[in-house]
């Protein structure tokens, strides 16, 4: 044998282990997906893990969820850039903006609204009567919860003493254990409190409406795992073993099955969201 065929058999044969190698290396791409913390961490993780558990296996792109202990913990990875995939409204201010996060799927539910409420017996009234009490609120980062909520009473002059729980189950938990004489939420998290906890809310006031938290994803991940993964999320209720899964997610959280599916969408679906930076107190912005 040549020493010429040897160097081009030896040639090939590298080419080919670097070809299976950097094969293994794209299989082994794990990305980060941070939904923000709807519920305590328990329940997050048990509405999200099967969900994103069927997405890679059906997308072929591995997903892996990373939440932290509080809605601000999990936003603070994102910022971070230490996750490529989130479920989030967190996103939408000038400044993150500018990080380059696109959206590309939302969950189909109607649009949600800020809501300030009290327990269902409260002797409270009317917004007035808060000023100067303890009003709950999932963390800084809650934008329907808690920026748009609290947002309204700074707009009205009612100083009130703001008390973060952490996430909105937590919240919740202050205002009927009597540490908060209300809530800052919004509608579709208190009615899934309500049906899943058998307690009575009286909404005092409700926001303007707007889209639910967004599927989004980080720049630096290839077109085409982004097509795979949005495709996985968007067939998921067409599919039975997808419908049955979403239907099990819902049922752990309170969520009306049958109507939590995604859908596409894009940053449009987002402009209510611009729009309240536009006026918002600074504080908040």
């Amino acid at each position: 044998m040549s020493v010429k065929t040897i160097i081009s058999r030896w040639a090939a044969g590298l080419a080919c282990f670097i070809g299976l190698l950097a094969g293994a290396q794209a299989e082994d791409v794990v990305y980060r997906f941070s939904p923000v913390n709807q519920w305590d961490i328990n329940k997050t993780a048990a509405y999200w893990n099967p969900i994103i558990q069927y997405v890679s296996d059906k997308s072929g792109v591995k997903l892996q969820l990373k939440i932290g202990r509080t809605s601000a913990d999990t936003t603070a990875y994102v910022l971070a850039q230490e996750v490529e995939f989130v479920f989030s409204n967190h996103l939408f201010s000038p400044e993150r903006e500018a990080l380059g996060w696109k959206v590309f799927g939302r969950r189909q539910d109607p649009e949600i609204r800020g809501a300030i409420a009290v327990p269902e017996d409260s002797p409270i009234a009317k917004l007035e009567d808060l000023k100067g009490q303890e009003v709950a609120f999932a963390g800084p980062e809650a934008f329907i919860g808690y920026k748009v909520t609290y947002g309204h009473l700074l707009s009205r002059g009612i100083d009130v003493k703001v008390v973060f729980g952490g996430n909105q189950n937590a919240a919740f938990a202050q205002l009927f254990a009597g540490k908060a004489r209300a809530v800052g939420s919004n509608s579709a998290l208190i009615e899934a409190f309500e049906k899943r906890e058998g307690k009575k809310f009286r909404v005092l006031w409700t926001s303007e409406g707007y889209n639910d938290l967004a599927l989004m994803h980080s720049g630096k991940v290839p077109e085409k795992d982004v097509r795979a993964v949005a495709a996985a999320f968007f067939g998921m209720h067409k599919d039975p073993v997808g419908k049955e899964v979403l239907r099990k997610a819902s049922q752990e959280v309170g969520l009306t099955a049958g109507e939590d599916f995604f859908i596409p969408a894009t940053g449009n679906d987002y402009a209510s969201y611009r729009r309240f930076y536009q006026t918002a107190p600074a504080a908040l912005r």
